[in-house]
């Protein structure tokens, strides 16, 4: 079987992944997870610092 690259591989049930394509899509799907994080993080505390702003106005 020849090395597929991972841009061309697609899980089906027809064919197993390497372990070291496994290893890289579970490596890419973690990056992607750990950003999203990051970036709900972020507008979360801007939202609650805009929210407080806004209350400390109206006192």
């Amino acid at each position: 079987m020849t090395p597929q690259p991972i841009d061309n591989y697609r899980l089906t049930s027809l064919e197993e992944p390497t372990d070291e394509m496994l290893a890289q899509l579970m490596h890419e799907a973690a990056e992607e997870a750990k950003q999203k994080k990051e970036e709900a993080t972020a507008r979360f505390f801007e939202h609650l610092k805009r929210d407080a702003e806004k209350i400390a106005a109206t006192w």
